[in-house]
């Protein structure tokens, strides 16, 4: 698989324990390998190169087309990361491989590039028709990221593709089916409607790709995932990459993988290369706080996340009147227009982008300096993935988390994972005390606009409780009035006083009298005898 022989280390362990190292080049290795799994005694076996070599290793190192090594050259890749280095030679032998790893480690290019080199030099095994390659991605925006490096590395071999995802026209991507594609990226539901209306027939396809997985889960996408793999040939070679590995995640790549290879990177913590930094403070000190922050601290490209997507479009907003260069990417956008605010944060249009947790997976951006949790993750998973846009491919980054004491317990959560205690800062000369009370400052805690004005006057204004007995006193009630009667006046009522109309009954009369009225009832609203409503507090 490899140009060049080199060192390997062979690790054998059998049942009482014993462990042998011994140097063997690839060929040696394999045989080795070979023999040790038909040896009851082995309980576990693992060739994998020494670090060294793994360090020194190039994309030259790998036996891809000659035209994959051009595109490569020419996108800038210099070293594989470490997934890469792993996931690659493994991809190019046929094995199904669980992958998992941080955001942010080149999944994309360490699975991309080895079935770009399978599917150009390899026979169609299925049939003339369909695609050939699928890879499901949970968003709109992680499924556009894979296209293009399927275009960049694919294109280059003379593959073809299409990505699949709602918020526009099926039109176009029907066209695109119609003419013969190679690789398909989809994200489930949309991919789930083009089977149902025909236009795609997935009983060619020789590989899946399940990209996140962890997040289609949270989102409510494994029911579609398995209407989707149920559809495909059993016969097929299947990646399934994750960043967290839940319960309903290790049941579904049970049982859809075939004697894995597992890989695992980072142990599913954000990148080595990634600071991070805790700036505790009350909520409404919040929208101050990242203002002075931004015209203080010295960043490049900076991702921030909020909690909603009202206050990610008002935050930006408000950013833009300060003079920012900013965008908002959130859920309630056209799909036109947040791939326009992507497009923009990529080409430097932009230098800010507020998001939701909607670009906490999707956003390739290796210049991201910061990103700033301007509102606290759900989980630690979601703290993962939204650090995971700074620190990529192996660069440095720094993570901001403004937190209130209510936060404790998930920042608990953060730091057991990270295994060190978060650095808590403070900025230099920012008045956390000069932030106004809650009655005469804007709603910044609810949508993000601290311009507002207040609504609500000061609860001091009010007359203190002392002086409340000079308020005037509320009128007195109105005097009981008898019902009009049949054979009275119909416009007269009776004036209250001691004695009523002659067919009207006193207060103090005896029940025997009032054959005529209905009894009171706690109703506000009772019927006389010739059926005429009365109003009025019963007494």
């Amino acid at each position: 698989m490899f140009q060049s022989d080199f060192e390997w280390d062979l690790r054998l362990t059998g049942l009482v324990g014993f462990v042998c190292l011994f140097p063997l080049n690839e060929a040696s290795a394999h045989l080795v390998t070979g023999y040790a799994r038909s040896c009851v005694v082995c309980g576990d076996i693992r060739a994998t190169r020494p670090t060294s070599e793994t360090s020194t290793l190039s994309f030259t190192n790998f036996e891809l087309d000659r035209r994959l090594q051009a595109a490569v050259t020419k996108a800038g890749y210099t070293k594989p990361t470490p997934i890469q280095a792993k996931a690659i030679p493994i991809v190019m032998e046929g094995h199904d491989v669980l992958g998992i790893a941080q955001t942010g480690t080149g999944k994309t290019a360490a699975f991309m590039l080895p079935i770009a080199h399978r599917l150009a030099n390899g026979p169609r095994l299925m049939g003339p028709r369909g695609p050939r390659c699928l890879i499901l991605a949970p968003t709109r925006e992680l499924a556009e990221q894979i296209r293009e490096a399927g275009a960049q590395f694919g294109g280059a071999v003379g593959l073809n593709g299409v990505a699949l995802y709602g918020g526009m026209s099926k039109r176009p991507q029907d066209e695109k089916l119609r003419h013969g594609v190679d690789i398909v990226v989809a994200c489930p539901g949309r991919l789930l409607d083009h089977v149902d209306c025909g236009t795609i027939d997935l009983r060619a396809v020789e590989v899946l790709v399940v990209d996140e997985a962890d997040q289609m889960c949270d989102m409510g996408f494994l029911p579609d995932v398995r209407r989707i793999i149920a559809k495909l040939p059993t016969q097929r070679q299947t990646l399934f990459f994750s960043a967290t590995m839940p319960n309903d995640i290790r049941n579904l790549a049970d049982q859809i993988l075939r004697n894995p290879v597992p890989i695992e990177i980072g142990n599913s913590r954000p990148a080595a290369t990634v600071s991070h930094a805790l700036y505790p403070m009350r909520e409404n000190s919040k929208g101050a706080l990242l203002i002075e922050m931004l015209e203080r601290v010295a960043t490049g490209k900076v991702l921030i996340f909020t909690r909603t997507k009202r206050r990610a479009r008002h935050l930006a907003e408000v950013l833009e009147t300060k003079g920012h260069r900013v965008s908002a990417l959130q859920g309630n956008m056209t799909q036109n227009r947040r791939q326009a605010a992507l497009e923009g944060f990529k080409k430097d249009r932009y230098d800010i982008l507020v998001a939701t947790d909607l670009a906490a997976r999707g956003i390739d951006i290796s210049a991201i300096s910061h990103v700033i949790n301007y509102d606290m993750p759900s989980t630690v998973e979601a703290y993962t993935h939204r650090i995971g846009r700074t620190g990529r491919a192996e660069l440095t980054g720094e993570a901001f988390t403004f937190t209130t004491p209510e936060d404790e317990p998930l920042v608990r959560g953060i730091e057991r994972v990270l295994g060190t205690k978060i650095e808590r800062r403070l900025l230099d000369g920012f008045d956390y005390g000069s932030t106004p009370p809650r009655g005469n400052r804007p709603a910044m805690a609810r949508d993000g606009n601290w311009d507002r004005q207040p609504q609500r006057a000061e609860r001091s204004d009010r007359p203190a409780r002392s002086d409340r007995s000079a308020r005037p006193a509320r009128p007195a009630a109105r005097p009981y009035a008898a019902p009009r009667t049949a054979g009275g006046n119909p416009g007269q009522r009776n004036q209250g006083s001691g004695a009523a109309a002659s067919t009207s009954v006193p207060r103090s009369a005896n029940t025997q009298n009032t054959q005529s009225v209905s009894a009171p009832k706690p109703a506000t609203s009772t019927t006389s005898s010739t059926g005429q409503r009365r109003f009025g507090r019963p007494r």
